[in-house]
């Protein structure tokens, strides 16, 4: 059975507690001092904490910074009268997983207990399993976040088949790599890889680049051409941006994955491929299909195994991952002795959104190699730092008046302003919310000073809002 410190200078309160946790089972010690306290932590590591914050020798907040600091694998319940909204921000910013206010009815406790306890156990089992399965890089892919990892099974699940793939993402974020790493994990790798940007060829000459033409077919045609369909024979054709694609060109292309035949401009003889398809977009497709731009049935045709690449801001650390493998590439193209990253910039590496994914990083990061020359990367060397930040991080003041967790009483109001369903297994998501959004409405919908107050970066905190806001709007629909 799990083990639990009780820190508690009421020594009727923390028999209470005591009791109430014995007779479920559960190994409970006390101590009244935070000396106590943190010479216990020395000795032996507890599997949670039910910590009060006001010890008649320290702060609470100094173990909770203790536990931090030390990497200490131990949950924090924080339990005190003390119930202010910076009590509140500040414990949950140092890793507290919740925050009860006293007096705290038997229910209550037992559930909290549970559910960070139950919380414990499933992320020591993720990091387990992280630990275990998770890949740095995969055939030209760097990431090790969660999102990237499903895109690496993805791959390596339908590599071997030779079903369509449709691959949807922003500009920046690696669909052509995507794409080189199915043909690579492919039985086709041996065969060519030829790519198209239905984006940047002329849609009169596009049907060509695709099928070929024949000499005389066009003004200009001097001789026969092949084209990608021929060229990638028994290998992969990718085609991104496909969106672009004219929809005269479309019915073509939807002929030849029917058949796998086609016809060279200007000939009306028949030819086979055998290619496998990957195609790419930066649009939503059922927009396009909803607008009249691209065909339904060519959709359907070709969205047989959709892979949808998530954009750098959503990876957490990839990004500093990826600026490593791109520094170390452009120095040596460019020659410079760059070796990492200031702890400044990558601290701003991670909170910049990186509205130009990959892409963008890989540009900044070659600006400055091209201009500077030394053993780190500093602030003051990243272009238009000033400006790109500003344009980035600016967010509208939000109004979420009209939100139900809003309404609650708030913090500091007396036991029992958070929700009921606190002691679901949805807890910390609705602490999460509650404490949020009662941050924005302290500063009038003002989502970068309310981001800033609570430490987050404000993308993130603008995006939790709108997702909020959607949640909220389909439970009326109900």
């Amino acid at each position: 059975m799990a083990s639990i410190m009780i820190v508690e200078d009421s020594q009727s309160l923390a028999l209470v507690y005591q009791s109430y946790l014995k007779q479920e089972g559960y190994r409970v010690s006390h101590h009244a001092s935070g000396k106590s306290a943190l010479a216990a932590l020395d000795r032996q590591v507890p599997d949670l904490m039910l910590l009060d914050l006001k010890l008649p020798d320290m702060d609470g907040q100094s173990i909770l910074e203790f536990v931090a600091e030390q990497k200490l694998n131990v949950a924090v319940v924080v339990i005190t009268a003390h119930g202010s909204l910076e009590n509140a921000i500040e414990a949950m910013r140092l890793g507290a997983r919740d925050f009860l206010l006293k007096p705290v009815s038997k229910a209550r406790l037992l559930v909290t207990v549970e559910n960070t306890l139950r919380l414990s156990e499933l992320g020591a089992l993720v990091e387990s399993l992280h630990q275990t399965f998770v890949v740095e890089s995969f055939e030209g892919l760097i990431g090790k976040s969660l999102p990237m990892q499903q895109i690496y099974r993805i791959i390596e699940s339908a590599a071997t088949s030779k079903a369509t793939v449709f691959i949807t993402g922003e500009s920046g974020t690696g669909k052509e790599l995507c794409a080189q790493a199915l043909h690579q994990r492919s039985p086709r790798s041996k065969a060519p890889f030829v790519a198209i940007n239905c984006a940047a060829i002329p849609r009169e000459l596009m049907e060509s680049e695709i099928f070929g033409h024949v000499k005389g077919a066009f003004t200009g045609a001097v001789t026969h051409r092949e084209g990608a369909a021929e060229q990638a024979q028994g290998g992969t054709l990718f085609l991104d941006e496909l969106c672009e694609m004219d929809l005269d060109l479309q019915s073509k292309l939807l002929r030849f994955l029917q058949t796998g035949q086609f016809s060279r401009v200007g000939s009306g003889k028949l030819q086979t491929a055998d290619v496998r398809i990957v195609c790419a977009t930066n649009r939503d497709p059922l927009t396009e299909v909803g607008a009249g731009r691209f065909r339904e049935d060519l959709y359907y045709r070709l969205h047989v195994i959709p892979l949808v690449l998530p954009p750098l801001r959503d990876r957490g650390d990839d990004v500093l991952l990826i600026a490593d493998a791109l520094l170390a590439k452009i120095c040596a193209e460019e020659q410079r002795r760059f070796s990492g990253f200031s702890a400044e910039v990558q601290v701003w590496m991670r909170q910049y959104p990186w509205p130009g994914n990959v892409r963008e990083l890989e540009n900044v990061l070659r600006n400055v190699a091209v201009l500077h020359d030394g053993d780190l990367v500093e602030l003051s060397m990243l272009p238009d730092i000033q400006a790109r930040s500003e344009r980035a991080f600016a967010e509208p003041e939000i109004d979420i008046s009209h939100h139900p967790v809003s309404r609650h009483a708030q913090p500091g109001s007396g036991d029992g302003w958070l929700p009921n369903s606190v002691e679901a297994v949805n807890a910390y998501e609705v602490y999460e919310r509650c404490l949020i959004e009662h941050v924005v409405e302290l500063h009038q919908g003002k989502v970068g000073e309310a981001a800033k107050k609570l430490g987050l970066n404000p993308s993130t905190l603008y995006r939790k809002i709108k997702q909020w806001k959607g949640q909220d709007e389909q439970q009326l629909l109900v």
